[in-house]
């Protein structure tokens, strides 16, 4: 709750913030108690340790701000942030618990769609993906770069899941989407606007033509890109390729996937 509190104050912009709007006494108290009882646990490695001991002087004299109601530089309110944050993560690491990105919050959560940036006629098809992490990942992506709607083929994992959300945080609130067969036979409906693949053997990234409007398919993580998806799209924008260097040259979908979506947004943002 702490951390969340100063993650809203820091997110107005401010240049000063004075810490008695943000903790009473007893709050401060019990920060700087804990820290010192934690920097004489010897149970703690030695570089943790330090993380505590920091920690107690640095509750202390945000104790001494605090009762001279004094402002402090927005700096500051960013340093107590981060330690708060690696106070916390030592403490989960050392209680065998995990955070979920999900939990990666800057204040209660809540993204506000009314604030979105949106390129229209800019539209993603999911086709067949089958790992939660990965569409909850792609959904985040398609968020920050600009995306109107997202399609997903029958098969491709719930946005719902757990993971899906916990990765998404918060997008699949905000993004219109919908479950849709483009490419079934014999009844498959029409295509909404031009479409290209996101798939191997394609246009390097750098010299594909991105359109203003358009439907990028985006295709398992094992099998690529379905046939007749392919078909779709050789017949209409054709296929973008991320050129690798590596042994592997390969990438997971949803890193592929945003490098591909930054390019698009880049380009449609310059026309």
């Amino acid at each position: 709750m702490a951390e969340n509190r100063l993650a809203a104050v820091t997110e107005r912009g401010a240049k000063n913030y004075n810490y008695a709007e943000l903790f009473n006494e007893a709050e401060l108290a019990f920060f700087t108690d804990a820290a010192k009882l934690l920097a004489v646990d010897t149970s703690f490695s030695a570089d943790k340790q330090k993380v505590f001991v920091s920690a107690v002087g640095i509750f202390q004299a945000v104790s001494t701000t605090h009762s001279s109601k004094e402002t402090t530089p927005a700096e500051n309110v960013l340093l107590l942030r981060r330690l708060l944050n690696n106070i916390k993560h030592i403490l989960l690491t050392e209680t065998g618990r995990d955070q979920a990105d999900w939990d990666f919050t800057g204040s209660d959560g809540r993204l506000d769609p009314k604030k979105r940036q949106i390129f229209e006629g800019m539209w993603v098809y999911m086709e067949d993906i089958r790992s939660p992490f990965n569409v909850g990942a792609m959904f985040r992506t398609a968020e920050s770069f600009g995306v109107e709607k997202i399609f997903l083929s029958p098969l491709c994992a719930d946005p719902r899941h757990r993971r899906a959300e916990r990765t998404a945080m918060g997008c699949i609130d905000i993004i219109p989407w919908e479950r849709q067969d483009f490419f079934a036979a014999p009844d498959a409906p029409q295509l909404p606007c031009p479409v290209f693949a996101l798939e191997t053997g394609g246009t390097p990234l750098e010299e594909f033509s991105f359109p203003r409007r358009g439907l990028l398919i985006a295709g398992s993580e094992e099998l690529g890109v379905s046939p007749r998806a392919l078909a779709a799209a050789d017949a209409s924008l054709g296929r973008v390729s991320i050129p690798c260097y590596g042994v592997k040259a390969s990438l997971n979908v949803s890193t592929a996937f945003g490098i591909t979506m930054q390019k698009w947004a880049q380009t449609i943002a310059s026309f």
